[in-house]
């Protein structure tokens, strides 16, 4: 699980970067992306911390990012913003069950198209 770790918090990094951007925005659009980009951090600071070998603890912290991404979505006035955001946490739980396994392919993947799907929404 090693190597997949490596990846899964490369695309964390990847994901900050293009949330850049958020609270650009006005109102309650721009709380929520800045928001949004607070909770990845969290994320990537506490994965960081866990170790590659218990993956229960890596299921547990993308399932919390997941909720976390959920409560942002029914706080969000945006509708693309809203639809982003639970997209976001579905794929991230789906990914979660995969990593309690050992296996953080689809964490990759999910993280790797996050920079796009959120960030677009955030513009």
């Amino acid at each position: 699980m090693r190597y997949g770790v490596v990846r899964a918090l490369a695309g964390g990094v990847l994901v900050l970067g293009a949330l850049s951007g958020c609270g650009m925005l006005g109102g309650n659009s721009g709380q929520v992306c800045t928001d949004t980009k607070k909770a990845f951090q969290q994320y990537v600071t506490q994965v960081r911390s866990l170790p590659a070998a218990e993956p229960a603890r890596w299921r547990q912290a993308t399932e919390q990012l997941a909720g976390r991404l959920d409560g942002l979505a029914k706080k969000a006035d945006d509708a693309a913003l809203k639809k982003a955001l639970k997209a976001e946490a579905g794929k991230l739980r789906s990914a979660a069950t995969a990593v309690g396994t050992g296996d953080v392919s689809q964490l990759n993947t999910v993280m790797k198209e996050t920079p796009a799907s959120i960030g677009e929404a955030c513009d």
